[in-house]
C-alpha cells in the first residue's frame, strides 16, 4: 500500500482525492494547506470545470498540515501529490525527492526546463521516481488513439492535427498570463497536447510557429512539427480567443496508414457539442468505437493506477515519466520563440 500526502486542496487536489477514493494500492494519509476550513474537512468552496464540487470530506483519519515542511518530513508517506500552483511546483518536488519521496506533480511540471532537469536529476540521485500527472493519454478517445498506435492495427501513423482552445480565464486574473506564475496559454493549456504530440511520434526536430501575443506571451498560435522521419506530418493550434460563449474545446485528426481518427468536444455556454471518436477505415466503413462512461474522473483514475503500477514496479511509466514532461515544456519555449522571431527553430 502507497502512503500519499496531498499538498494543495485546489480543485486539482480535489480531483486527485476522487480518484484516490477508486483506487486500491494507494491511501490518503496526509494533506496540506494553508486554509483552515480545508484541513477541518470543508472542501465545499471547490468549483471546477468538470465533475463534483466540492463537499465535506472526513478527515479524521488524516495528518494535515500547514506547513510543506512538515508533510515533507512525514516519514509514513510513500508519494508526495503536488496539486500546488505552477511556480511551487520545482521547489517543492526537488525538496519531497531529497528527502526520499516519490512525487506526482500535476502539470506543468515546472515553468522552465532547466527546472523540469533539475527535478529528473533529483529523482535519479534519490533514487525515487518523479511522475507528472498528464492526465490526457487516459481520457477515453485519447487512450484510444494510443493504443491504436502501440497496436498497430490501422498501420503507420503518418500525424494529425491537434486544437486545444479556451475563452479568456478571466477567473484566473494576472497570474495566467505571468511567466513567473502560471506561464499562459502554451505552458497551461499547449502542453497537454505538446506531451501527447512527444509521445506518438518522439521529439520533434524543429518547430515552425506563428502566433497572436498579448504583451510577450503567445495567445493564440499554429505550429508545424518537424521530425527525422519527413513523412509524418504534425500540426497544431492552441491558446486564447476572447469570446467567452465556447469555454473549451479540444479535438484531435489522426491519420494512419489504413484509418483516419476523428474526436471533438467543445463546451458551449448552452449545451456541450460532442463529436465522438470516429474511425474512417480503408474498406469505407464508419467505426463508432465505445469508450466507457465518459465520467472525467475515471480517467485520473486511471492516471493513478499508472502511478501506483511505476512505484511498485521500480520501472518508470512511458506515459508520466518526468523526461517526457520536461520535453514538453522544452517544446512548448521552443515554439512561443519560433512565435516571437517569427522563424523556424531547431532543438
Amino acid at each position: 500500500m502507497i502512503n500519499v500526502g496531498i499538498s494543495g486542496i485546489g480543485f486539482m487536489g480535489w480531483i486527485h482525492y476522487l480518484a484516490y477514493q477508486k483506487t486500491p494500492g494507494a491511501r490518503i494519509k496526509a494533506i496540506c494547506t494553508r486554509n483552515e476550513a480545508k484541513r477541518n474537512g470543508d472542501w465545499t468552496s471547490i468549483q471546477g470545470n468538470f465533475g463534483p464540487p466540492g463537499q465535506q470530506v472526513d478527515v479524521s483519519d488524516w495528518t494535515c498540515y500547514s506547513d510543506i515542511d512538515d508533510l515533507i518530513a512525514d516519514e509514513s508517506i510513500d508519494l508526495i501529490d503536488i496539486c500546488l500552483p505552477p511556480d511551487l511546483h520545482a521547489d517543492v518536488a526537488k525538496r519531497a525527492l531529497q528527502a526520499g519521496k516519490h512525487v506526482l506533480i500535476e502539470k506543468p511540471m515546472a515553468l522552465t526546463a532547466e527546472d523540469c532537469e533539475a527535478i529528473v536529476a533529483a529523482a535519479n540521485e534519490n533514487n525515487r521516481q518523479a511522475l507528472v500527472a498528464h492526465v490526457l493519454p487516459f481520457f477515453p478517445e485519447y487512450a484510444y488513439l494510443r493504443n491504436a498506435v502501440s497496436s498497430g492495427q490501422y498501420g503507420k501513423l503518418l500525424g494529425g492535427h491537434f486544437n486545444r482552445v479556451i475563452s479568456d480565464p478571466l477567473w484566473l486574473g494576472k497570474d495566467f498570463w505571468d511567466e513567473q506564475k502560471v506561464g499562459g496559454p502554451l505552458i497551461d493549456l499547449h502542453v497537454h497536447d505538446a506531451h501527447l504530440i512527444r509521445y506518438l511520434f518522439g521529439m520533434p526536430t524543429a518547430v515552425n510557429t506563428r502566433g497572436r501575443f498579448r504583451d510577450a506571451i503567445v495567445e493564440y498560435c499554429s505550429t508545424l512539427f518537424e521530425f527525422e522521419d519527413t513523412d509524418l506530418l504534425v500540426t497544431s493550434n492552441s491558446g486564447v480567443v476572447n469570446q467567452q460563449g465556447r469555454t473549451f474545446m479540444h479535438n484531435f485528426e489522426a491519420h494512419f496508414e489504413k484509418a483516419t481518427m476523428q474526436f471533438s468536444y467543445a463546451g458551449l455556454n448552452d449545451t456541450p457539442e460532442v463529436s465522438p471518436c470516429k474511425v474512417f477505415d480503408s474498406e469505407n466503413n464508419v467505426l463508432r468505437p465505445e469508450l466507457g462512461s465518459g465520467d472525467p474522473v475515471d480517467s485520473f483514475v486511471m492516471e493513478i493506477q499508472e502511478v501506483i503500477s511505476a512505484i511498485e514496479s521500480g520501472q518508470p511509466s512511458s506515459l508520466l515519466s518526468g523526461e517526457l514532461a520536461r520535453d514538453a515544456i522544452t517544446l512548448c519555449y521552443k515554439q512561443a520563440e519560433s512565435a516571437e522571431n517569427g522563424t523556424r527553430v531547431t532543438l
